[in-house]
């Protein structure tokens, strides 16, 4: 299950750019440079690069920091998600993502794929961004839960 326009319009409520409710994300980066097919790019420092790359790279849609000012040439239909934080704003889409996806039982299933390379902010944050050990965290979570309700 791919992360859906919709899905950001819920978390960032404020954004800019045409509506396009068919948008689907299949990647999720921080880096301007990496190929990000269908991509949703999240500038979160200054060496994540530029928009123009990301755009280039295949971003279809950003989510921006709401204090820092858009390139002039964003274009007008390209849809911009405004924060007020762009690292909770990762938390807050991945917890969003994860809940997307809990209890979906599809043997197989296209999924969106986050990939974030700020070093810095993957060692200064306790939790992790790989989506799989998140999963795992989630499900040991849940069979904790029903242990619990039963005593």
């Amino acid at each position: 299950m791919y992360l859906a326009f919709e899905d950001l319009v819920t978390i960032f409520p404020d954004y800019k750019g045409i509506r396009e409710a068919d948008h689907l994300y299949f990647t999720v980066s921080d880096n301007a440079d990496t190929e990000q097919t269908r991509g949703l790019f999240i500038p979160l420092n200054d060496d994540s690069g530029e928009l123009l790359d990301a755009i280039a790279n295949g971003a279809i849609a950003a989510i921006w920091d709401k204090q820092k000012q858009l390139p002039r040439y964003t274009p007008n239909h390209f849809p911009i998600f405004f924060t007020e934080n762009p690292t909770s704003g990762v938390r807050d889409l991945l917890r969003f993502y994860l809940e997307k996806i809990d209890g979906d039982n599809k043997e197989k299933m296209n999924m969106t794929k986050f990939a974030f390379l700020n070093k810095k902010l993957l060692k200064e944050n306790k939790e992790t961004y790989d989506i799989a050990v998140m999963l795992e965290k989630i499900a040991i979570n849940n069979s904790n839960n029903d242990i619990e309700r039963r005593g």
